[in-house]
């Protein structure tokens, strides 16, 4: 039959397995086509041009996490689907090596599988990136330059919410830039370039003012917190203290109520001033919250020695806590690590009602993801909080997806 949902290649060198799969798919609408080696499938993604693909990890002439990789660098950027018999714990090392490879909606079906889950996956939406960040990588320095010269760049604020009520705690302040001709051009591409044509504090500059001005009309409610994005190469600058105390200042925001979010991962190039910077924001009642936590290589370090007042748990952890014992496991852990250094928890990346159950139910304090709502623009921040006020109250299961 044709199908009219997408196309799927199927690699599988179990044919009963393939035909099944092909089955399952082509009665849901897509258009199958298989693959029992490699060298089939490899000619198949190129003439076939799949919009999904399933893969077993487990092939006779190369394994599937050499599949992935191929896949990466050729920049796929359909659906994929990890398909093996392996254990749970394999199956999940494969998908976080998928995502590192830069492959998107990559999903787990372990055999034996059922025909909905499945179609689950061949169901599941995916917010394809490939495409746009290939397009944005063309962007010249000159138009960052000019974006910045013309404060062309505009804001958008992503809710946060308390886990145990759903009340709206506050927002993160995300730069964001549409350029004419291009289109969005990602963070991931930009913010880069600032730091290394040394405009990363005009960009923060810009991103502050305009959300305090925002926040400042906006948030009269005082228990609320805006959290804006701080580069640390931002941190050798002793002054930069005083400057941000003053912007909150000029607009009315009292800075026990700006919460500088800094990346685990980031560095600066002169720790001691860093140092001091990062202390003279909380003596002037700054908050400071470490961003991504658990995916650098000192955080220990970085918790012993910096005055943080929020942690924040990356959404690698949070985003398989519904499926993942092993993420259950860990999120629990830095949620009690937090409140044994007296910081408040905040978790990323949250994506369903079941995640966000299990956050109030391990006692985590914050979350953000998009179950809870997507970066937006000001204007939609009103309907948004209509709409998460109506939403359907379910019970809280303590091991979602156990």
């Amino acid at each position: 039959m044709t199908g009219t949902r997408g196309r799927l290649l199927v690699l599988d060198d179990d044919e009963a397995v393939a035909a099944t799969i092909a089955l399952v798919a082509e009665t849901s609408g897509f258009t199958v086509a298989t693959a029992s080696g490699f060298d089939a499938f490899w000619a198949a993604l190129h003439t076939f041009a799949p919009t999904h693909v399933t893969l077993d990890l487990s092939m006779p002439e190369v394994d599937g996490i050499e599949v992935l990789q191929r896949l990466g660098e050729h920049g796929y950027d359909g659906t994929v689907i990890v398909c093996s018999g392996l254990d749970r714990r394999v199956l999940e090392a494969a998908q976080r090596s998928a995502v590192e490879h830069g492959l998107e909606g990559v999903g787990l079906l372990p055999k034996p599988f059922l025909p909905t889950d499945l179609r689950a996956l061949l169901d599941a939406p995916v917010e394809r990136r490939a495409r746009a960040r290939a397009g944005a990588a063309s962007v010249r320095e000159s138009a960052l330059r000019a974006v910045l010269d013309e404060r062309r760049l505009e804001v958008a604020y992503q809710p946060k919410v308390a886990c145990a009520t759903g009340d709206v705690v506050g927002y993160e302040a995300l730069a964001r830039w549409n350029e004419p001709g291009i289109g969005p051009v990602p963070p991931d591409v930009f913010v880069p370039m600032a730091e290394r044509l040394g405009l990363v504090d005009a960009l923060t500059e810009q991103v502050l003012n305009e959300a305090l001005a925002w926040f400042a009309r906006a948030e009269t409610d005082t228990r609320t917190h805006l959290a804006v994005n701080l580069s640390a190469r931002s941190l050798d600058d002793v002054g930069l203290a005083d400057r941000i105390e003053r912007a909150c200042a000029a607009h009315g925001v009292a800075p026990q109520r700006v919460v500088l979010e800094l990346t685990e991962t980031a560095s600066s190039s002169d720790p001691i001033a860093a140092h001091d910077v990062l202390t003279r924001f909380r003596i002037k009642g700054l908050a400071l919250s470490i961003d991504d936590f658990g995916t650098g290589h000192s955080t220990l370090v970085q918790l012993a020695r910096r005055p943080f007042s929020e942690l924040k748990i990356d959404r690698q952890f949070v985003g398989d806590a519904a499926t993942s014992r092993e993420s259950r496991v860990i999120v629990r852990a830095m949620v009690g690590l937090a409140h044994g250094l007296g910081l408040v928890a905040t978790a990323e990346g949250v994506e369903d009602a079941a995640t966000l159950a299990f956050l109030a139910d391990v006692g985590c304090d914050r979350a953000q993801g998009y179950y809870v709502g997507r970066p937006m623009a000001a204007e939609a921040l009103t309907s948004w909080a209509s709409a998460w006020a109506q939403r359907p109250r379910t019970g809280i299961p303590t091991e979602p997806g156990a």
